[in-house]
């Protein structure tokens, strides 16, 4: 009996060290933005949905804004395609972009809403695919270490965002679910294939959001990308920056991460946090505790 008062009590005293984080954000949009083969993980995917819901349920107003890379690049191989990536970003024609369309704005985002009713979370989604598009951009111009214009097909850059149809979900209790497609801001209609770390801090920034997550299958920034123990637990920006520039500290798909968080501070997002998604229930802990579990970037 004394035993089974005590983990009570232990439970007791977590929801107590949770209240202080529960009243500072309680009322404020954070955006989490999930990506990376965790969205194949479905014990992972429960976790993370089911702390979205607590999130809402105690007065935080949560964004889901996802990508789905695997299940893209799973879908192009079944139709004969091969990936390609630039600096960190596929490379997307026409084939591939209704592909895209297809996995992102449809399949992975109906089963986001279909997994947080399951938990007695009401969401909607904000896609191109159901006229709902909060997204709007233009082709993406990168160019090479010679200063070379490269060609993304259509991949592009957000440019704005529909902050008042997303606050109007936000206010009526409801998770928007935002997939990484873009309209051309010109009125063609034309899609866009859109990085979902850019995207994700697009919508912060303009939301003003508290906080920024990205939930991913990576434990947080490490000053040494195959090596999980050299985890950073707190930098600055101007840190970021440092190992940004310095030769093998950030590569890969972690280029566009780092540089979108670096923006997004500069435009008023008071934290942003990266995360391992594979750790149950990491979200809550990275936001309810004092502890934290994985790297968070701030300005001094």
């Amino acid at each position: 009996m004394m035993m089974q008062v005590c983990k009570a009590m232990e439970k007791a005293d977590v929801l107590i060290e949770a209240m202080k984080w529960i009243r500072q954000h309680r009322g404020k949009i954070t955006v989490i933005k999930i990506g990376g083969s965790l969205m194949e993980d479905e014990a992972a995917m429960t976790h993370l949905l089911l702390d979205t819901v607590f999130m809402e349920s105690v007065g935080m107003q949560p964004v889901i804004v996802h990508g789905g890379g695997k299940a893209i690049s799973e879908a192009m191989q079944h139709a004969g395609i091969e990936p390609k990536f630039v600096q960190g970003r596929r490379y997307t024609d026409s084939q591939s972009l209704e592909i895209v369309k297809r996995v992102l704005g449809k399949e992975i985002n109906e089963h986001i809403i279909e997994q947080l009713a399951m938990y007695e979370g009401q969401a909607k989604s904000l896609s191109v695919c159901f006229d709902t598009n909060v997204l709007f951009g233009e082709k993406l111009a990168l160019s090479d270490e010679h200063g070379t214009a490269i060609d993304m097909g259509w991949v592009g850059s957000v440019t704005r965002v529909d902050a008042d149809a997303i606050r109007k979900l936000c206010a009526q209790e409801i998770i928007p679910v935002i997939p990484s497609v873009a309209l051309m801001d010109d009125g063609s209609g034309q899609a866009l294939n859109v990085n979902a770390d850019t995207a994700a801090t697009a919508v912060a920034k303009e939301l003003q959001a508290e906080k920024l997550v990205f939930v991913s299958e990576v434990n947080g920034l490490r000053t040494d990308p195959n090596n999980p123990d050299s985890m950073i637990d707190s930098l600055t920006a101007e840190q970021a920056r440092q190992l940004l520039s310095s030769s093998g500290s950030i590569v890969g798909g972690m280029i566009p991460k780092i540089q979108a968080c670096l923006e997004t501070l500069e435009r008023g997002v008071n934290k942003i946090h990266i995360i391992n998604g594979r750790l149950r229930h990491a979200l809550l802990l990275e936001i309810f505790t004092s502890m934290g579990v994985g790297t968070e970037i701030v300005n001094p």
